[in-house]
């Protein structure tokens, strides 16, 4: 851990060293000190798996969800169902219980007593105990006698008068004994304003000595027997629903909130409001039916056992599923707050196991740099509190001269020789300010400067701290400022330098250069400017020839618009690449005495002779300023290099002009000392040859020609040679040299021609 905290200190000591000596450090180096780096891989990873993670929560927890409401439609489903069974014996009991009941009225004395005897006062005592009997028994709707033909006696309730007996009963092919009861089917009709089921029970009255005396009819109400059997074993929240064979609601309208499929009122049929249920319940005497909203539960029950009327009804209860989903809300709530937790859990740990791989992952990665780190060639120790070395690299063992294994548990006053004092202050600093910067020399082990850098760390908060040593030898760099600081004095010396690019922007001069053109340290100008407008004319050529020959020397006349007064002798010598290209161009400036003046007057830049390419106005200048007896001993060369065709339309001039600078270029790379090239007319080049005979003349062109074969620039080539005659211009001379020209070009096999190079005296 020493070791990793050491490479944490030592990137900030390296920073500063480097920057110091001009290299860069990465700041990119993993080390235990820095924070978990998340790569987009790993980011993508941690998010797929709780994405995944949610994803998988939330399909089990609607899962859940479902299969609990689903569980509690089956639970209903199955209470409702024995409820319903529950409802259904007991209302064929009833049912049961009312024919009994029946029987039991028609054996009443007091009746017995009004058919031997009929009278009005036992007509009348007779009605109020049957409405006493309504009064008291719910679903007892009231009691009325028939004769032996059907026709109405009495009744305790007008509600039946018009109620005519069937037939099929009043027929002498009725088979019912005295004692049976007939059950008629369910109907409807109003009692106190409200239309209601009911159903009558009918037996025969029969005396021994008349035989059939009447017809005893008890009325009940259906909806009392299912009122009064209901509360006691039936969830009086879910709906009750009484339907005859043919789907005809009997019992349980008026519901609270009732569905749209479902018939609200008496009479209402449900194969036209829910067809689906019904066709269920028509093909199964129980069972369970689940629509998207609402799950159903039916029974078939019997309530009589007569033929002569349907003997089916149905029993049906239905409950909604928001309901049971209300009743399940609670639980879902627990359950959707478990599976956050779950969740929020789980990410967390699938968080904490990323983390704690990467963790782990960069804690090895920095044991291996910190353990490369220390073990590289770095000085690096580490020590106690009180300046004893507990570990070190080999490089510090290999710089302090001792063994690896005695320098450990040594003192670093010791080690660097230091002097108490010294030694003393360090560790002050150290108390005070945490860290510690500084030099010394090592000069009587091995002569070398080290740059230090210490700091106080902390082990924990229990344990004492330990201080980080990171050494730099700087002797190379003391050297090479100290070789800095002599080649900076050779720079300033009387002679005014200047260094610049390729295009010639300054970019260091020294204090002579500085005082000849008055710059006062502004390096935002260009040689060129500096030098004069002509300058920028013959810069390129400048280049070419610098780039060809290495340097380029010549005068700068001083002008109206330049810095300096004097005669400049310049010389530009040019620091190239390994591609040929000018990278640097180390500029001097001396001054010297103006030469051809009549030249002067035109151009404020003179080249020496081979230096250039001039123009014939300063090639003429040049010839003026001769004596006579120079320009006897002179020859003119002209160079024809247009070859046959070459120039066919406009656009072939610019490959013409290509040519041209590149013979110019190769012309100036050989050009002997005193010959000066220059520009005739496009095609044409002029070679000044002077101190050169005929013969001599006749020999550098044969040379010429020769060297541009050997360079593949010799085709179309013509070269014609004159002499000086005198007295003669420059513009005659070239004449000359030009019917030269004309005889090579018209000769197959010679290239080169001389005229007028004989001198005639007159006879």
């Amino acid at each position: 851990m020493l070791i990793l905290a050491f490479v944490a200190d030592f990137k900030k000591d390296d920073c500063m060293f480097n920057n110091e000596n001009g290299v860069s450090t990465s700041r990119f180096v993993s080390l235990s000190a820095q924070n978990v780096q998340w790569s987009h891989q790993q980011v993508l990873a941690l998010l797929s798996q709780v994405f995944l993670l949610l994803i998988s929560m939330l399909i089990i927890t609607s899962m859940i969800i479902n299969l609990g409401e689903r569980s509690l439609q089956e639970d209903w489903a199955e209470q409702r169902y024995s409820e319903l069974q529950t409802v259904g014996t007991l209302t064929a009991d009833k049912i049961s219980f009312l024919q009994f009941r029946t029987q039991t009225l028609s054996r009443g004395d007091l009746l017995g007593r009004y058919l031997k005897m009929p009278t009005p006062i036992l007509k009348q005592a007779l009605i109020d105990n049957w409405q006493k009997l309504s009064d008291t028994i719910p679903e007892l709707l009231g009691v009325t006698l028939y004769d032996t033909q059907g026709r109405l006696q009495f009744s305790s309730n007008n509600n039946f008068d018009n109620i005519q007996l069937p037939q099929s009963l009043l027929s002498k092919d009725n088979s019912m004994g005295r004692n049976d009861v007939y059950s008629s089917p369910m109907a409807f009709i109003p009692t106190n304003g409200l239309l209601g089921p009911y159903i009558y029970q009918l037996i025969r009255l029969e005396n021994k000595a008349n035989g059939l005396t009447g017809y005893l009819v008890v009325y009940n109400s259906v909806s009392s027997v299912l009122d009064s059997i209901k509360p006691a074993f039936f969830n009086h929240n879910s709906p009750l629903l009484l339907l005859d064979s043919q789907g005809y609601l009997y019992a349980g309208a008026n519901q609270v909130m009732p569905l749209d499929t479902m018939p609200d009122t008496l009479g209402a049929n449900i194969k036209q409001s829910n067809p689906k249920l019904w066709r269920h319940i028509a093909m199964s005497n129980y069972g369970q039916f689940h629509s998207l909203d609402t799950t159903f539960v039916h029974l078939k029950v019997e309530l009589a056992t007569e033929q002569d009327f349907p003997r089916d009804y149905v029993l049906l209860s239905y409950i909604r599923h928001d309901d049971i989903a209300a009743r399940f809300e609670q639980w879902k709530i627990i359950l959707i707050i478990s599976a956050l937790i779950i969740s929020t859990l789980a990410s967390l740990l699938i968080i904490f196991r990323h983390r704690f791989v990467l963790e782990k992952k960069a804690k090895l990665n920095s044991m291996r740099l910190a353990n490369g780190l220390f073990n590289s060639d770095l000085i690096c120790m580490i020590a106690n509190d009180n300046g004893r070395v507990i570990s070190a690299n080999p490089k510090a063992a290999d710089i302090m001269g001792l063994p690896l294994d005695e320098l450990r548990d040594r003192s670093l006053l010791r080690i660097l020789h230091l002097d108490e004092a010294r030694f003393k202050q360090i560790k002050a600093t150290l108390e005070q300010e945490g860290q510690w910067s500084g030099e010394f020399s090592l000069d009587t082990i091995s002569g070398c400067t080290l740059k230090a850098h210490i700091r106080r760390e902390y082990k924990n908060k229990h344990e004492g701290c330990y201080w980080l040593v990171t050494l730099e030898d700087v002797s190379q760099l003391l050297k090479s400022q100290q070789q800095a600081y002599l080649y900076q004095l050779l720079c300033d010396s009387a002679v005014a330098t200047a260094l610049t690019d390729a295009s010639g922007k300054l970019l260091k001069f020294n204090s002579e250069f500085d005082n000849l053109m008055g710059l006062h340290g502004d390096h935002q100008h260009s040689l060129i400017e500096l030098l004069g407008d002509e300058m920028q004319a013959q810069w390129s050529h400048i280049s070419a020839q610098i780039s060809l020959q290495g340097q380029w020397s010549g005068q700068v006349i001083s002008c109206s618009n330049c810095r300096f007064s004097a005669c400049l002798k310049t010389t530009l010598r040019g620091q190239l690449t390994l591609e040929g290209d000018i990278e640097y161009i180390i500029c001097t400036l001396e001054i010297a005495s103006p030469v051809l003046d009549k030249q002067a007057k035109s151009s404020n830049v003179l080249g020496h002779h081979s230096s250039i390419v001039l123009k014939v106005n300063e090639l003429e200048t040049h010839f003026n300023s001769l004596s006579e007896s120079a320009k006897q001993e002179s020859s003119l060369l002209v160079m024809d290099i247009n070859p046959d065709g070459i120039i066919s339309h406009l656009s072939d001039i610019a490959l013409l002009e290509k040519r041209q600078k590149e013979i110019e270029l190769h012309l100036l790379n050989a050009l002997p000392n005193h010959y000066q090239v220059a520009q005739w007319q496009l095609g044409k080049l002029v070679i000044w040859l002077p101190a050169t005979s005929s013969i001599q003349a006749h020999q550098y062109a044969r040379e010429t020609l020769t060297s541009l074969e050997e360079n593949q620039l010799a085709e179309g080539i013509n070269i014609g040679i004159s002499g000086y005659l005198v007295p003669q211009t420059l513009d005659s001379y070239l004449q000359n040299a030009d019917i030269a020209l004309k005889r090579a070009k018209q000769s197959n096999d010679q290239r080169i021609c001389q005229a007028f190079t004989r001198q005639f005296t007159s006879a």
